[in-house]
């Protein structure tokens, strides 16, 4: 599995689909517009391929157009799914050492432990696309989401005990079982474990709310100074382990609280380092904090100096418990 920051040829999207469940069945305009404005934003950087059914493809391209995206950097196709999260349902693409060929990895899907069905469309995008680009395709062979792991294509893997070891996941599979199947069909040698994730995640924690790799040396990690926070414990053991995995680590401070008065999740999981890399640049979400959007994203800037560092205001998007890498999904350029 390539690290994100390798050039890429696409990012694919799953656009909203219309639900009453999704944001309230309230904000259905707002959100194709937040979504068309991230498409737009990926567009100027590279090609942007959206999951959509057929019949909404002329509405999504014209929302495109109207937040100026490049139009031949829109590519949409006709596939169908129950929900946006495309870093979790999509496939996960891996190139062959030798040879550079493109493949996909196809693992189950089941919504974060049953939480959000039905999620059998979703769970069918992988072998779509694979059809569609006419890829391999290799099971993984558990349940695992996009989100739940990071990586430094150098042989080193992320991720959160809440999540893998979670029972609601793959209780037949113990830690070492999941372990190999993650090496077997990553390419990876050695999985990293902090232990859960910030409030309000339905994920159960993923590791793309917490901390990520910026090369194959750094990771940027979510701090909490406020001792009250119930964040602030959980952060500062994955900080200690961070540091024990011999890594340099960028502390990177969360936002202030999100709230929603009366909203299913009463605190946001919102989080600076749910970052996008894209070619030359990098897409980060902001909160309408402007002291604290601006200091992340002076950071990001430090971190990446060769990439063009955009903020987009996700506080709309992260209601529903995501921001801009979890709606997304890289695919690698083929080829050595």
């Amino acid at each position: 599995m390539p690290a994100e920051w390798t050039r890429q040829q696409a990012v694919w999207l799953s656009w909203p689909v219309d639900d009453p469940r999704h944001w309230g069945g309230s904000k259905r305009d707002l959100i194709w517009a937040k979504f068309a404005e991230i498409a737009a934003a990926i567009s100027r950087h590279e090609p942007c391929r959206i999951n959509a059914p057929a019949a909404d493809h002329n509405a999504i391209r014209a929302a495109c157009n109207r937040a100026k995206a490049v139009p031949e950097h829109i590519e949409l196709f006709d596939h169908i799914h129950n929900d946006v999260w495309c870093r979790d349902h999509g496939p996960i693409f891996v190139k062959h050492r030798d040879t550079g060929e493109l493949a996909i990895t196809d693992w189950g899907f089941n919504a974060w432990g049953g939480k959000f069905p039905p999620y059998d469309l979703d769970d069918a995008i992988p072998r779509r696309i694979a059809d569609t680009l006419g890829l391999r395709r290799f099971e993984g062979g558990m349940i695992l989401e996009g989100g739940a792991i990071e990586i430094n294509g150098r042989g080193q893997l992320l991720t959160t005990e809440a999540v893998l070891l979670n029972p609601n996941r793959n209780p037949h599979l113990s830690r070492e079982q999941m372990e190999q199947k993650l090496r077997d069909t990553l390419g990876v040698s050695d999985i990293l474990w902090l232990k859960q994730g910030i409030e309000g995640d339905d994920t159960d924690g993923h590791i793309d709310d917490l901390a990520r790799f910026v090369n194959e040396k750094t990771i940027v990690a979510c701090r909490e100074k406020d001792r009250t926070s119930p964040n602030h414990p959980v952060l500062e053991d994955n900080w200690e382990r961070l540091k024990s995995f011999g890594f340099d680590v960028v502390e990177i401070a969360l936002p202030e609280a999100c709230e929603v008065p009366g909203w299913r999740l009463p605190v946001l999981p919102a989080s600076y380092v749910n970052f996008l890399i894209v070619n030359n640049g990098v897409l980060v979400p902001t909160f309408r904090q402007a002291r604290n959007d601006d200091r992340a994203l002076g950071l990001i800037r430090e971190l990446f100096p060769d990439r063009e560092v955009t903020g987009i205001d996700c506080l709309d998007l992260v209601e529903e418990g995501g921001t801009l890498h979890c709606i997304s999904q890289q695919q690698p350029a083929a080829g050595l």
